[in-house]
């Protein structure tokens, strides 16, 4: 980290430390003298004001931080671009109320291109309900950096932080594949170095989700796709869920209701509900020993896609060490797989300088 972003680093962190410690003092300030209950809503009101708060926060550690992991091997740019307006307004006869949504998109361009040739473009949606894209894939950003790609990961609709307001625009399995579709029209049409014939998109779990999603609705945006841990079926999901992350999905600013109350909502945002569209060549992995994304919703997906007759591949992989994120840590396996999916993009984008080993994908990724 160079001097200038260590020094704002650091700052950022004692903002942040102080605005906790402040806003704690007036909360407790403010509801002493409350009755018990009223308190307690109060307060709870108050701390998850202030989760998102610290979202803010650790997002702008975090895009301080790619500079530092990456800014090596890429140029970084963040966007504000636009996808379709708000699912849900309060007030839809309001000024303004049909205005397209605003959201960020990070942009990451190998510093070694020569911008008079064409490249390929990976869109990369983030994973997690509710999440964003954080360094925690450093490593594969690397990855495709060293192989030439030009690489958009969008903070679509619901991605935190951002603020309440953007956190409640969530569109699960909806607009939010919009989102991550405006992202890859944004750059194909603003980036002349872009090849618009050799686009893929590639995800995991929720961002796996939206990854088949977006080339069911826009098969001729995508070259070739790979889904890693793919949300397959909400319906399925809902059964063996928490009741925390059930409750989630029937919050008044999310579906709104249980998947016992609206089935049909739960299944028209469900991946194999939409089997039959799929023209885009596809790799899709699972782990029998997934802790998050049941190897069975996968399964009834491969299924599925098998009953519609459609060609694409896959691999049901045995007790991998590392469940849910099995392909995307650091052991020997795990760089072994991830290089498979590497190839299988590869063989479709034509990157100017893809990864042939393990070796390689080590070179690149790690510095």
């Amino acid at each position: 980290m160079n001097r200038l972003n260590s020094v704002a680093f650091r700052r950022v962190l004692m903002l942040g430390i102080v605005c906790c410690f402040i806003f704690s003092l007036s909360v407790f300030a403010q509801t002493a003298s409350d009755p018990p209950e009223t308190m307690k809503q109060e307060v709870e009101k108050r701390f998850e004001a202030l989760g998102h708060r610290i979202d803010q926060l650790a997002k702008a550690i975090d895009d301080l931080l790619w500079y530092q992991k990456v800014g090596d091997v890429a140029i970084i740019d963040k966007v504000y671009i636009v996808g379709p307006p708000p699912a849900k307004v309060k007030n839809p006869t309001a000024m303004g109320a049909k205005n397209p949504l605003k959201f960020w998109s990070y942009i990451f361009i190998p510093q070694k291109i020569d911008r008079s040739k064409k490249y390929p473009l990976l869109v990369f949606p983030h994973g997690g309900v509710h999440a964003d894209f954080t360094t925690y894939y450093t490593h594969i950003i690397r990855e495709l950096m060293a192989q030439g790609y030009i690489v958009v990961a969008p903070e679509y609709r619901g991605s935190t932080g951002y603020g309440r307001g953007f956190y409640e625009q969530i569109d699960y399995g909806g607009l939010e594949v919009e989102d991550n579709n405006a992202a890859r029209d944004y750059v194909v049409e603003n980036y002349d170095f872009v090849d618009s014939d050799r686009v893929g998109i590639l995800g995991w779990s929720h961002g796996g989700m939206i990854t088949l999603m977006d080339i069911f609705q826009h098969p001729d945006d995508y070259k070739v796709a790979f889904a890693g841990v793919p949300v397959s079926d909400l319906v399925q999901r809902m059964g063996y869920a928490t009741d925390d992350y059930r409750r989630e999905f029937s919050a008044a600013y999310h579906i709104g209701k249980t998947a016992r109350e609206n089935i049909e909502e739960y299944r028209k945002r469900s991946p194999v509900s939409h089997v039959q569209k799929l023209r885009t060549p596809l790799l899709i992995h699972t782990n029998t020993n997934d802790d998050d994304v049941n190897v069975l919703e996968v399964e009834h997906l491969i299924e599925a896609l098998k009953a519609a007759g459609k060609k694409f591949e896959y691999e049901i992989y045995k007790d991998i060490p590392g469940g849910h994120s099995f392909d995307r840590i650091d052991t020997k396996v795990g760089k072994e797989i991830r290089l498979k999916v590497h190839k299988f993009l590869a063989n479709y984008l034509k990157p100017p300088f893809p990864l042939k080993s393990v070796a390689d994908l080590e070179k690149a990724g790690y510095r």
